[in-house]
């Protein structure tokens, strides 16, 4: 008589992981951030065409997490993460955060000395990280905006493009068959990254993040109010921190898109949810605010 299959006889599927979008395609300084963030085989990264795509993408269920550029220590913010998390429907949270060392190179699709590059292709953010190449040698060059820096490589190495060069990593020039014409172009050795993770509101997934052993917490916030017309406002919004001694590590304005002089008011701040000081801050904020909504509290 034969016997049944044993359990252990049977094969095991290995669990689907839990997708991550990311602003594509393969090679972006977002795809490293991803992967250099998140434990070994824990998730399955989805290229996407934009930033917007990537958190239409999580709005829709499509990935389980978003990725997310949202300052650079160059060019500041990055405007159009920093409009998605303050839509006033948005359904998104900050449930993580990295940092990425940011190395530009110069790569074309084949040899060319600086003099003969006529078009540099890029990330519209990347530029301002490029200045004194793009300001010395290649102050002749056409400035040309790709929607990644992955794609900017892939456009001068994949098509025929005589004269044109990215600005990209070196990783993508490897990915599309570039040629790198010169490393590490940008302004500064300290040029980084900060990318933010994103989950839709109410998800209880624990982010498969690595360890990091000096890590703290954050709390990000977006603010506006009708006392924002009236001298000494924004003043009296601040002191509801520093009164606490709430250290905040980033203060922005960004136009809340109803009309000329009208802002929303972004806040980091060292600290998270749960804490009275922070919960009292953010108690005294809702008196003198039309809203008040946190991005995320986070590690």
């Amino acid at each position: 008589m034969s016997r049944a299959p044993a359990a252990h006889d049977v094969p095991s599927e290995e669990p689907e992981r839990p997708r991550v979008g990311y602003l594509g395609p393969a090679g972006t300084f977002s795809e490293e951030a991803l992967l250099a963030s998140a434990l070994p085989d824990s998730v399955a990264p989805v290229a996407l065409a934009s930033i917007y795509d990537a958190a239409l993408a999580l709005r829709r269920s499509e990935v389980e997490w978003a990725i997310l550029p949202i300052e650079n220590s160059l060019e500041g913010s990055v405007s159009v993460t920093l409009d998605l998390l303050a839509e006033e429907e948005s359904e998104l949270e900050i449930v993580g955060e990295t940092r990425l060392p940011v190395r530009h190179s110069l790569i074309a699709g084949r040899e060319l000395r600086p003099s003969e590059i006529e078009t540099v292709v890029s990330h519209p953010q990347v530029p301002g990280q490029c200045t004194r190449l793009l300001r010395g040698e290649l102050a002749h060059a056409h400035i040309m905006p790709a929607s990644s820096t992955a794609e900017a490589v892939r456009l001068v190495a994949e098509e025929d493009h005589p004269g044109w060069a990215a600005l990209g990593t070196a990783l993508a020039a490897e990915i599309y068959g570039g040629v790198v014409i010169r490393r590490d172009v940008q302004d500064s050795a300290e040029n980084e990254t900060r990318f933010v993770w994103l989950a839709r509101r109410g998800s209880e997934r624990v982010l498969p993040l690595r360890e990091s052993p000096d890590v703290g917490y954050r709390t990000s916030l977006v603010f506006w109010g009708a006392g924002a017309g009236y001298p000494g406002w924004l003043v009296r919004c601040l002191q509801e921190f520093s009164g606490r001694e709430i250290n905040l590590t980033r203060i922005e304005s960004r136009p809340r898109r109803n009309g000329m002089g009208q802002y929303v008011f972004f806040v980091d701040l060292e600290g998270r949810l749960g804490e009275s000081r922070v919960d009292g801050a953010l108690v005294g904020l809702r008196a003198l605010c039309e809203d008040v909504r946190v991005l995320g509290s986070y590690r």
